[in-house]
């Protein structure tokens, strides 16, 4: 759909002016960095191709800056917010704020992580600005636990973002760079500076993009996969036949598989593809 009025977004003052009447003060513990630029948001819209058809869910939507953005251009927002009272109070401001579209807009209050279905039709893309804290683990989660997420776009820390989007031989390639490509195809798709936040961040910050594949082909399970990678990379600086060690049930055992997958022994976890991984985990001794 078209915009709506460019007076529905969040400026720097809103976002204060809300954040008074609630009594909120961003926490730490949350990694809460409220989000006051409407271009920022409308950037982040069109860099996630947000579609009118889709189903967007968003983590974390705080105030609802972003929240805003995206109901200007998806066919429905479920957004999942933990704190208390910003959860009461993100339904009046999207009703204030977009009335034509609040209908579309449904909250559901609770951690994210603990989250494994969501009301109305299944969520097509997944939008979010992600505490620096738990970034990670709740985008492999919604990963998980919503396979009808076919494109995804969050806003993280710019070392978690290449972190997500390294590949093999990179320094930063490692676990979560592994996992992430499990499900998607992964890049990094810009760059966000630290004035577009209250209270700006000692970091800068970066958008990822995910476009949802085919797994690696193996017969291997998605966890015995995901542990061979965590084994593989508790002890970076080890050969893979050391590393693996613990995984296989022995050093014998760990080269064994290694072997039958194609993989030398003396290799590291960086080097890897998590097709290799696949491979290794498959051929895992019984």
């Amino acid at each position: 759909m078209s915009t709506t009025d460019p007076g529905a977004l969040l400026g720097p003052a809103d976002v204060r002016e809300l954040a008074a009447a609630l009594g909120v003060r961003p926490t730490k513990q949350r990694g809460q960095n409220f989000v006051i630029d409407a271009n920022t948001v409308r950037r982040i819209v069109r860099t996630a191709q947000v579609r009118p058809q889709d189903h967007v869910v968003e983590v974390g939507p705080g105030l609802g800056s972003l929240t805003l953005a995206l109901l200007e251009a998806a066919d429905r927002v479920t957004a999942i917010e933990i704190d208390d009272v910003l959860a009461a109070a993100l339904p009046g401001t999207v009703a204030a704020r977009l009335p034509q579209r609040a209908e579309r807009f449904t909250l559901v209050h609770s951690d994210a992580m603990a989250v494994d279905a969501l009301p109305g039709p299944p969520p097509t893309a997944l939008v979010a600005n992600l505490p620096y804290n738990v970034a990670v683990p709740v985008l492999l989660h919604m990963l998980a636990a919503f396979p009808s997420i076919e494109r995804t776009l969050v806003m993280v820390q710019a070392e978690v973002a290449d972190r997500l989007a390294a590949q093999p031989g990179s320094k930063v390639y490692g676990v979560p760079s592994v996992k992430a490509n499990w499900y998607a195809e992964v890049r990094r798709a810009g760059a966000i500076g630290r004035n577009v936040f209250w209270p700006a961040p000692n970091v800068d910050s970066g958008l990822v993009s995910l476009v949802r594949r085919q797994p690696p082909a193996t017969t291997a399970a998605r966890k015995d996969v995901f542990a061979a990678v965590d084994a593989a990379f508790a002890q970076r600086r080890k050969t893979l036949r050391a590393a693996l060690a613990g995984w296989a049930g022995s050093p014998a055992a760990a080269e064994e598989a290694l072997l039958r997958a194609g993989v030398s022994p003396q290799a590291r976890g960086e080097a890897l593809t998590v097709e290799q991984f696949a491979a290794i985990a498959e051929h895992r001794p019984v």
